[in-house]
């Protein structure tokens, strides 16, 4: 049934009547069926949720609303969902093992892919150059694998016909992951198994006999040495060396000479080759990977997926070859620091790199069970601009991948095939953008978009960007305002540069040599002016692609959400140290003679700040925190948001990223309504609900627009 009436702006129109009259129609069709004289209204008001009503009631709903933009898929009127068997059951309220993914669900299961293993280390040994596994007699061998069949026909002990030595260790492993259990739990729980059980079972008596088991099967890593200035790593063909090829410094930071050797960092890679491959050696996964081609029903100005997006598509018209099997896999890759002690004043700041492959369906691409970790970059301080020292493993393999590819076997189609792959881009922080785009995203050209056109001014204490008017149309009205920063704007938009004159920009960077060796890099060089504000070329550009895509790098919605909250809430709350009402954005305001009921007020030698009207009182202040403490949420979904209230002093604080989330779509722009005014309130609830239709599982291009 066509649905493209669902996006018609104009509910007066022809094909917006017809398509409410057609849905009208297979809605009582259905009813009559399941015998039924009510249904859920899906109207964007109502959105099935405010419970069964009756057939006109939805119809007069849908001429006054329109249809839910999200709800496509007509499942509660009459609609079947050909993804339902896919998908997980939401209303399950029981934790069931099996349900996390579709991996591990019985014996037959684990004996396919072990045979799938078989299978493709066969084809690997049919490559030139390649670690084929052979022995003395070139044979290629499946030792391991055999073992592994081996333990999967075992019974646990005897008479157990439920699970097999492997499946109930690997079950345990899998309870492990979720709980978040410590090695030494694990190993008690090993332990007391092991004692439970009848004396003749298979379990292993520690969490090293459990990995060595599970060790052909899983995947491993590669520890690589770094050089502790980050200058290089130990690895190819300085794979022996002792000191660091650039700056000379020892690879060890304990050498007894007696064999004991400590290294200052070691770098874990996790090869992304095999793990690609895991991902064809289950038929279930296998099917997945062509859904973004053969199961998903792409709709005209609809985003549900980024196959949606026009650089997907983009892509595929520069590279047909790579788009013609829709099996080639296209990745996205995510980065950021994390301190792996908590909140502990011990400061450490450890990168894993995670790669997220997009040809599964959206219900699975995003979840944990299909992140790849890639890389695990030590700390303890962060990389910085010496990234790409540490990607590149990555990228060596990454151009591997894209030009020869690598031979694998289809489990679905039983069947092997040439499997490359292809980055489309990544996904970070500001900060993090910095570091791997090699723009710096500080000073007067911090803005990688404008380049150099960027649109900064000087302020008191920091560079502002206040040069936004110029995204307007040519005759907006705000063009003309001198409300903004005094001045009018009559600018266009900055240029969108291609890969090619971003490289032409980069031929000019110098020093870029890396490292964090005094003698090697000086922090205090300032960079001519012909270098813009790189500081170095990025080592993604020596992927063959990389150049030619419309976006290289994507900012991570959350981190902006947390920011944007924290702001808003301590200005608002009047919260020091998080507010930006303070007496130097009143003297910028003076300085650019704007907003001048805002000016500060001079008594003698001293300054006196006026109240602002978007200023809560104290009154107002703990009113506002009573209502956040008194909100209820479900278990593990905000449940910081609470605790980091203070009534008393009317604060909050230590709010992690999730809770701003919800804090700034969903609870702000309800609380906040009491205490400021109309002219006040709108834009605030607006820029809200800007976030919260920006986070929707569905959008449309039309949308966006109004947005």
């Amino acid at each position: 049934m066509d649905k493209s009436w669902m996006y018609e702006r104009n509910k007066l129109s022809p094909k917006f009547l017809k398509g409410v009259q057609s849905f009208i129609q297979m809605a009582s069709n259905y009813m009559a069926e399941k015998n039924m004289d009510k249904c859920l209204c899906p109207c964007a008001n109502c959105i099935n949720a405010n419970g069964h009503v009756s057939l006109n009631f939805v119809e007069s709903h849908l001429y006054k609303y329109g249809m839910a933009g999200s709800y496509t898929i007509w499942i509660h009127h009459g609609e079947v969902d050909p993804y339902s068997q896919n998908q997980p059951n939401p209303s399950s309220a029981n934790v069931d093992i099996d349900d996390d993914d579709d991996d591990y669900e019985d014996d037959d299961e684990i004996v396919e892919m072990i045979h799938t293993q078989i299978e493709s280390r066969r084809l690997d040994s049919q490559g030139e150059g390649m670690d084929t596994g052979r022995d003395d007699k070139g044979e290629v061998d499946f030792g391991e694998f055999a073992e592994l069949l081996s333990e999967a026909k075992e019974e646990l002990y005897p008479g157990c016909t439920d699970f097999s030595s492997l499946t109930f260790l690997i079950k345990l492993m899998h309870i492990k992951v979720l709980n978040h259990m410590s090695n030494k739990c694990f190993e008690m729980l090993l332990q007391l198994l092991k004692l439970a059980f009848p004396k003749t079972n298979r379990i292993p008596k520690s969490y090293y006999d459990a990995k060595k088991m599970l060790r052909d099967l899983g995947l491993g890593y590669e520890s690589i040495h770094a050089c502790k200035n980050d200058c290089a790593l130990f690895w190819k063909e300085h794979s022996e060396r002792v000191d660091c090829p650039v700056c000379h410094e020892s690879r060890y930071k304990i050498d007894d000479g007696k064999g004991k050797k400590i290294p200052h960092k070691i770098l874990r890679y996790f090869p992304l080759k095999p793990r690609l491959q895991r991902l064809f050696s289950s038929k279930h996964t296998a099917k997945d990977m062509r859904w973004h081609k053969d199961k998903y029903d792409q709709k005209e100005g609809v985003l549900k997926h980024p196959a949606d997006g026009e650089a997907w598509k983009d892509f595929d018209n520069r590279y047909p070859s790579f788009a013609q099997d829709p099996r080639n896999v296209r990745i996205g890759l995510a980065t950021d620091g994390f301190n792996p002690f908590g909140n502990m004043s011990n400061s450490y700041s450890m990168w894993p790199v995670i790669l997220i492959p997009y040809n599964l369906p959206p219900w699975k691409c995003m979840k944990e069970p299909f992140f790849m970790m890639s890389l695990l970059i030590p700390g303890p301080q962060a990389p910085g601009r010496d990234i790409d020292v540490y990607l590149r493993p990555l990228i060596d393999e990454l151009k591997e991948l894209w030009d020869t590819g690598v031979e694998t076997y289809d489990a679905s189609s039983e069947k092997s095939f040439r499997m490359h792959a292809a980055v489309l881009w990544t996904i970070n922080d500001f900060p993090a953008y910095a570091n791997l785009s090699g723009w710096s995203t500080k000073g007067y050209l911090a803005c990688p978009v404008c380049n150099e056109d960027a649109p900064s001014i000087k302020l008191r204490s920091k560079i502002c960007y206040m040069g936004h008017r110029r995204y307007l149309s040519p005759d907006h009205k705000w063009r003309q305002s001198y409300l903004h920063n005094g001045k009018h704007d009559y600018r266009s938009p900055p240029k969108k540069f291609t890969g090619d004159e971003l490289l032409s920009q980069m031929n000019n960077i110098r020093n870029t040599n890396p490292g964090k060796h005094p003698d090697i890099y000086d922090k205090n060089r300032k960079r001519c002016p012909d270098e813009l504000n790189w500081v170095k070329k990025s080592i993604f550009y020596e992927l063959p692609y990389w150049k030619d895509h419309l976006i290289r790098h994507k900012l991570d919605v959350m981190h902006i959400e947390k920011n944007i909250c924290d702001n808003i809430v301590g200005t608002l709350m009047n919260i020091e140290g998080k507010k930006k009402d303070t007496m130097k954005a009143h003297l910028d305001l003076e300085d650019m003679n704007i907003k001048k009921e805002l000016h500060l007020k001079r008594v003698g030698n001293k300054f006196i700040k006026r109240p602002a009207c978007y200023t809560l009182s104290p009154y107002q202040r703990r009113d506002f925190s009573k209502f956040l403490k008194s909100v209820k949420f479900p278990d593990g979904y905000a449940a910081n948001i609470s605790r980091s209230v203070n009534v008393n002093e009317g604060k909050i604080s230590g709010l992690k990223s999730h809770d701003c989330h919800v804090l700034l779509q969903r609870l702000l722009p309800v609380g906040i309504r009491p205490y400021l005014k109309k002219d006040l309130c709108t834009p605030l609830i607006e820029l809200c609900n800007f976030f919260h239709d920006l986070c929707a599982k569905t959008l449309t291009v039309a949308h966006l627009d109004e947005l």
